[in-house]
């Protein structure tokens, strides 16, 4: 457990910000499921939010339900991040988030996102506009640099704590990266050797044993979880019953069975016809993989034209007569999960 300024994060496991995926909808799922601390939205315009578009204020819809919540913004124009934070204050949210590590072209370009990192100076005065515009928590989430030969993130924390930024989650990517490699959490290490304020590890953290990995190597606060719960939804939980000393129960076919309809079928409810068959499809992959038949499941899944049958191809699926004999824990099979992280997934509303 640990705190940013009066919000308790208990248990330190944090759902972190993933565009076009964690929307309300899928942090209630996951913080039904138990063991996360935080939740925080999938990055938000400034530019759509003063500009009061309705599809970019409904990425900063939550419900109470989800609390603690961080609602995270990205931008760089600092007169239009600090009316926005205002606006996240004046939501309800418990935490607005500054997005200082999207490393895709379309956030770059507008001089957001990780590219802030390479311009100290108009962070600082970013910094400077959001603090005075909000009272609720601060907090801020960066990568390790641009790239390998410019690795700035303890300049980045000592640049925030003297702002009045009071936690910092950390990527140990650089931008350059993307999603490459291996996350490099010596550079998260040491930026909690530095560090005044809470630090939140992200990286690399697939399954339990990693979690506790990163927390002994690196001596963070919290550890931050994103692309691994796009595909287990209970990696939270499960992580937390690890570090606990429990039991790490899999998660049988007919558990991720019923999960993955009520979703789709909330997503079906929930969102406007054109943008839930997109949605669907997304989380309709993600969620199949690591079962058997799961990439035929993708392929019928990618085919449907609608969400009626986009939900029967999956109900189809998971009938009881069709999982008979494929109980226990399944291997995962061998799609990429970084496949997903193209530029087409964090696609932003501005």
């Amino acid at each position: 457990m640990f705190r940013i300024r009066d919000v308790q994060i208990d248990p330190p496991l944090i759902l972190a910000p993933v565009a076009g995926h964690t929307d309300t909808l899928f942090r209630q799922a996951v913080k039904g499921l138990g063991g996360c601390g935080l939740v925080v939205s999938e990055l938000v315009s400034t530019e759509g939010m003063t500009r009061q578009l309705e599809r970019t204020l409904h990425l900063t819809r939550f419900e109470d339900s989800e609390r603690p919540v961080s609602i995270q913004i990205f931008g760089s124009d600092p007169e239009r991040m600090a009316a926005s934070a205002a606006m996240v204050e004046q939501m309800g949210a418990d935490i607005v988030d500054i997005n200082l590590g999207c490393p895709v072209k379309k956030v770059v370009k507008q001089g957001g996102g990780s590219n802030l990192l390479k311009d100290l100076p108009l962070l600082e005065c970013i910094f400077k506009a959001v603090r005075a515009a909000v009272t609720i928590p601060l907090t801020i989430k960066i990568r390790t640099g641009w790239d390998r030969n410019s690795i700035n993130a303890v300049d980045v924390l000592k640049l925030a704590e003297d702002r009045g930024v009071e936690a910092l989650a950390i990527h140990g990517r650089t931008r350059c990266d993307m999603f490459s490699g291996r996350a490099d959490w010596s550079v998260i290490a040491r930026v909690k050797e530095n560090a005044g304020i809470p630090i939140m590890g992200n990286g690399d953290v697939l399954t339990p044993s990693d979690a506790e990995q990163m927390f002994r190597e690196t001596g963070v606060d919290g550890v931050m979880m994103g692309r691994g719960v796009l595909s287990n939804p209970w990696l939270i939980r499960q992580c937390y019953d690890h570090l606990q000393g429990a039991r790490v129960v899999p998660v049988t076919l007919e558990e991720k069975a019923a999960f993955v309809i009520t979703f789709l079928r909330r997503v079906q409810a929930e969102i406007p016809a054109p943008v839930a068959i997109g949605k669907m499809k997304k989380m309709g992959g993600y969620l199949s993989k690591g079962i058997p038949g799961g990439a035929q499941l993708r392929e019928r899944i990618h085919a449907a034209r609608s969400c009626d049958e986009l939900l029967c191809v999956v109900e189809e699926f998971f009938r009881p007569e069709n999982l008979a004999g494929c109980a226990g824990d399944p291997p995962e099979d061998s799609d990429s999960e970084q496949e997903e992280f193209s530029e087409f997934s964090c696609r932003h509303s501005s």
